[in-house]
């Protein structure tokens, strides 16, 4: 269980990175009026991911279960950081005409819809991994 929920996060820290530098590369840190999604809502929901990846790492070597529960805790923030860009992105994506693509779009308009669904989908696994493994749930 333990290294299923290290490999969904891993998988899941791909996604957010590809999200990430699509959104730096369109102009989401140079022109945050033109987002839905703040630099520090962005940067918060990484910065909160990926500390509690390292801790997950750490208590994969070191092992302890007080880790297990601390990167746990650090998900709930990520996990509702996560649910509120995505409520700010359907409508942006959901309203996207031709000028969708032109440069005066979101930066977050430009994000593969298969990298979004595929990312809070594998993030939701993440969560439900991290807290079986943390309960001592084995498979």
């Amino acid at each position: 269980m333990d290294i299923a929920a290290l490999i969904a996060w891993l998988v899941t820290a791909v996604g957010g990175f590809v999200m990430l530098g699509t959104w730096i590369a369109k102009g989401g840190t140079r022109e945050p009026g033109r987002s839905r999604f703040s630099p520090g809502l962005i940067f918060g929901h990484f910065a909160l991911a990926a500390a509690g990846l390292v801790l997950w790492i750490i208590y994969l070597i070191a092992g302890g279960k007080t880790l297990a529960w601390i990167a746990f805790v650090l998900l709930v923030p990520v996990a509702l950081l996560g649910f509120t860009m995505l409520a700010r992105w359907i409508p942006g994506y959901r309203n996207r005409t031709a000028a969708a693509s032109a440069s005066d779009a979101a930066p977050e308009q430009h994000f593969p819809v298969v990298v979004v669904a595929a990312h809070g989908l594998v993030a939701v696994a993440t969560v439900v991994l991290v807290l079986l493994a943390a309960l001592g749930i084995d498979s």
